[in-house]
Formats: C-alpha cells, sequence, structure tokens
C-alpha cells in the first residue's frame, strides 16, 4: 500500500484550488511592533504588519512582559500536567477570578485556546442538556461548528444575524430546551449581532444563549469585556466565551457564566480534563493585560481612530473596502489566485505582511485581504499601506471603486 499518495493527492488538490498556504517566518520585535523581522532565503528584511490579531499591541506591553519574566522567574516555565493532576497553579486561580469579574459572571474556566473553549464548551454543556436543540448562526466560527458537531445533538443553521429566522426556530420548537450560539462580532466581515434583541428572544421563548467574545473582548466596553458590555447585554447572556490570545495579547481561550453550569463543564469535559494547563507565566501575562484594559482606554480609543482612518483613506483612494462598523478592514478581491498574488506583492516589493483570506475561511468568491489596525500604525504607515494597495491592484489589474478620489 502506498500511502504517500493519498497525502500528495490531498495537497494537490490544494494547490489546484489555489487554497495552499505559505507562511512567512517572521519575528516579532517587542518595543517595535508593527515592525517585524522576515527572514528570507535571502536574508532579514524589515516588515510592516498589517493583520496581526494582537489588536492592541498588548503582546509587547511593558505589565505584560513584565508580569510573564517575573512569574517565570518564580515558579518556572510550565504548568507540571493537566489541572486534574497537577492542581490548580495559583495563577490560574486569579486569572479566572479576574476573567469572572471581567464579564459579571459568577465563574470563569480556562482552556489552553480559544478554539478549544468552544470546541469543547459547547459539546459539553449540549450533552448536558437532554434532546438539547442547537441554534447556530450561519457564519459561527469552525471551533463553534466542531463543538456542535460533537455533541451529537440536533442543530439548525439560522441565516446570519436574521432575527425573524431566529424567532421562527424558536417559535417552531418552543418548549424544547434551546442553545443559541452566535458570536458577538464576527472576524471576516467586521460585522456584529444584534445581541439585545437575540436576548429578547432567548427570554421570551426559554432558550439558553452562548456569545463567542473572541474579537471583541479587549476592544469594546468601558472595561474591554466586549460588544456585550457594550451594549448592556451581559447580564442577559448565559455563557460567554472569548480568548486571551488577540486583545490580551497572549494565549488561551476561557468561558465564563453560572457558577454551577461553569462547574458541570469543567467535570465533565474532555478538552480540559485531558489536556496540561496553561503555564503560571502566561496565566500572569494575562491577567496583568486584562487588568489594565479595565481601566485604560487609551488602546482601544487610538486603535478606533487607526481603524477609521484606514477605511477613510483606503475608500478615497478607491480600494474595495467592504463595510464594517468595527475595527476589522476587509479588503475585497474575489479570486483566491488574485488574493494570494496580492498578498506576495505586499510583502515582496512594499514590506507590507497581510495574509490572504482565502476558502474555506471565507466562502468561494469572497476572497479577501484583511487588515487589523492597531494603536502603533502611524499616519506615515497608513499612507504607505494605501499607496501600495494601490500599486498592486494596478499591477494585478484589479478594478477599484469606481467613485475614487485621490488620497490625501
Amino acid at each position: 500500500m502506498d500511502y504517500n499518495k493519498f497525502f500528495d493527492a490531498a495537497l494537490d488538490l490544494l494547490h489546484d484550488e489555489r487554497r495552499y498556504r505559505v507562511f512567512a517566518d517572521l519575528e516579532r520585535i517587542a518595543g517595535r511592533f508593527p515592525h517585524a523581522v522576515w527572514h528570507t532565503p535571502r536574508g532579514q528584511r524589515d516588515v510592516v504588519m498589517w493583520c496581526s490579531n494582537d489588536y492592541l499591541g498588548m503582546g509587547q506591553h511593558p505589565k505584560v512582559v513584565g508580569a510573564m519574566v517575573e512569574t517565570a522567574t518564580r515558579t518556572g516555565t510550565g504548568a507540571g500536567g493537566t489541572r486534574n493532576i497537577a492542581g490548580n497553579n495559583h495563577a490560574l486561580i486569579q486569572l479566572e477570578h479576574e476573567l469572572a469579574d471581567l464579564h459579571g459572571k459568577e465563574a470563569a474556566l480556562v482552556f489552553t485556546s480559544g478554539y478549544v473553549s468552544n470546541q469543547t464548551g459547547i459539546s459539553t454543556l449540549a450533552k448536558l442538556i437532554p434532546n438539547c436543540l442547537i441554534l447556530s448562526d450561519a457564519l459561527n466560527h469552525n471551533s463553534m461548528i466542531e463543538g456542535i458537531r460533537q455533541s451529537g445533538c440536533e442543530r439548525i443553521v439560522f441565516r446570519h444575524n436574521d432575527i425573524a429566522h431566529l424567532e421562527d426556530l424558536l417559535r417552531t420548537h418552543q418548549g424544547r430546551p434551546i442553545l443559541i450560539a452566535c458570536e458577538s462580532l464576527y472576524s471576516m466581515d467586521g460585522d456584529i449581532a444584534p445581541l439585545s434583541r437575540i436576548c429578547d428572544l432567548a427570554e421570551r421563548y426559554g432558550a439558553l444563549t452562548y456569545v463567542d467574545e473572541v474579537h471583541a473582548v479587549g476592544m469594546y466596553g468601558p472595561r474591554g469585556a466586549g460588544i456585550a458590555e457594550r451594549d448592556g447585554a451581559m447580564h442577559r447572556i448565559d455563557l460567554v466565551e472569548g480568548t486571551l490570545a488577540k486583545a490580551f495579547g497572549c494565549l488561551g481561550g476561557y468561558i465564563a457564566g453560572k457558577a454551577n453550569v461553569i462547574d458541570a463543564i469543567r467535570s465533565h469535559a474532555p478538552g480540559f480534563i485531558f489536556t496540561t494547563a496553561l503555564p503560571p507565566a502566561v496565566c500572569s501575562a494575562a491577567t496583568a493585560a486584562i487588568r489594565h484594559l479595565k481601566t485604560s482606554s487609551w488602546e482601544r480609543d487610538r486603535q478606533q481612530d487607526r481603524a477609521a482612518r484606514v477605511k477613510s483613506i483606503l475608500i478615497a483612494a478607491g480600494i474595495p473596502v467592504m463595510s464594517s462598523d468595527t475595527h476589522i478592514v476587509p479588503v475585497f478581491v474575489g479570486d483566491p489566485e488574485l488574493c494570494k498574488k496580492a498578498s506576495d506583492l505586499l510583502l515582496e516589493e512594499h514590506g507590507i505582511y497581510i495574509q490572504p483570506i482565502n476558502y474555506p475561511t471565507v466562502a468561494k468568491g469572497t476572497e479577501r485581504l484583511r487588515i487589523t489596525p492597531t494603536p502603533y500604525h502611524d499616519d506615515a504607515l497608513i499612507d504607505q499601506l494605501a499607496d501600495a494597495l494601490l500599486s498592486v491592484w494596478e499591477s494585478l489589474g484589479i478594478q477599484l471603486n469606481a467613485k475614487s478620489l485621490a488620497a490625501e
């Protein structure tokens, strides 16, 4: 049996569909973000990061780096095993208390990643509810879809952010245990869920709510708790899921909710029970980031200012920016090969790193470049980005928006 042919065929299919992914060898330098070093076969080059999910640059913040170094020096690098075997390291307990406070919930539970917290959190929660029906937004993240699939529960997909469709489904299945699963901010389009209206329906029809705030925690609300906090809906949501790896600049994922719900998931979730805990140093760094962003709004305000400027400059230049009311700036390309070529030209000729977003992350025909400005992208870098995109669009013959103005 020639097993290699199966793997070669799988790779050939990706190449044929122009979906084979290549990752740049990048080295971020604390204190210089968003600048990074690109390691190439021809040597090192300085590049500017324009697609990092370290939205606020907290991965280099002195408080965060200092907390990590201090804890690693004092306690060592690893957690020593799973929490079931090695116990809870104290920094992890402090982090969970900080997260519960952030979201105004009774308890929180930390996982090794945001993906795992969704995958194991949703599947475990739904399995604990007899005859549970899951109503899932059509654009939910793969981690949520996998969690729903692994639950073994019946699932119905409602049209993206379509409240009328959601209510029709709730009305049809009224009287049955129902879990509504959605995101607060959808990272590829940058649009926001109508959380208050979803909560209205959940309360009216007796459903539970599970909201993924991964791309919103740290970014929105007076203390950075996310869209639910900004919209005054936090207390109405049963289970909140988030990440420590984006706006908080660290690693890990979590869920927060009522103490008995969190304890039930903790006691039954394989993705929690059978995996090594986050190291104390990572936990301390994340706690420092959360505490800082609870009281500092400078990073959020500056990031929103930068995102607004990027949108205005690119739109004025005729670059096809997709509509977004958030910090996500998607630029439409619509072709996987052109999207990859545009990304390559930006990196090789202009020293700008923006990874192409192709299927299956987005639907075929909606390929794009996903730009995420940070507080540290100044006016000069934004102008350079606009000039580079115009040059690449011209080189590849990609159409600009018809009503374009000269970029200032």
